[in-house]
């Protein structure tokens, strides 16, 4: 036969066909385990990763994830609406004052930040992040209305908002959360002391 005439045995075949085949193996593996990243998500990977962290978050490009040692998830960027219905919060003098708002938040593209949100939100649902920055948003505004006076509150509204803005987003940012906007609906308290600010002020311009 030609094999046997050639000295070209199924050995030699094998030594070259096996290795080809192994890379080929390889390969295929390789491409099948790089994630690519949207821009709406952040990557999460898990498991044995560089360093002491428990996780590697990446936000745009890609990354091969190792079998067995390693798995992934998504965290999506896409921003939340989060309704505050806050009711008598008590201010500097005493006066319990209305402030129903809108917030938008989102988790952040900050690394550290980043890396707090696939500590404390990876496998939990949009309602359950709303849940838990609702809690953080009612806490942190009832802690700035505390602070100041009616007065205060509803002449200088631009610094209200402002220290809301400020205390929230600190707070929001130990789970993974920014604030992208605040929306402060009204101000008001169920003894009219603030319409009865505003009427004197009318009178008197």
């Amino acid at each position: 036969m030609w094999i046997a005439q050639t000295g070209f045995g199924f050995g030699a075949i094998a030594l070259i066909v096996v290795p080809v085949l192994l890379v080929l193996f390889f390969l295929s593996m390789l491409v099948r385990q790089y994630r690519r990243c949207p821009s709406n998500r952040v990557l999460v990977v898990f498991g044995k990763v560089a360093g002491k962290r428990a996780a590697k978050c990446i936000h745009g490009g890609g990354v091969f994830v190792i079998p067995l040692l390693q798995d992934y998830a998504y965290l999506s960027l896409e921003p939340l609406t989060v309704e505050i219905d806050l009711t008598q919060a008590l201010s500097k003098k005493n006066i319990r004052v209305n402030v129903p708002s809108t917030f938008t938040i989102g988790i952040s593209t900050e690394p550290d930040i980043m890396n707090n949100a696939a500590e404390r939100l990876l496998g939990l649902n949009e309602n359950d992040i709303a849940a838990q920055a609702r809690d953080i948003i009612l806490g942190q505004m009832r802690l700035v209305i505390a602070t100041l006076s009616i007065e205060e509150i509803n002449q200088d509204r631009e610094k209200f908002l402002d220290l809301v803005n400020k205390n929230v987003n600190f707070e929001l940012n130990k789970i993974g959360l920014e604030v992208i906007n605040v929306n402060i609906r009204d101000i008001t308290d169920e003894s009219g002391y603030i319409e009865a600010i505003g009427q004197k002020a009318a009178s008197e311009a």
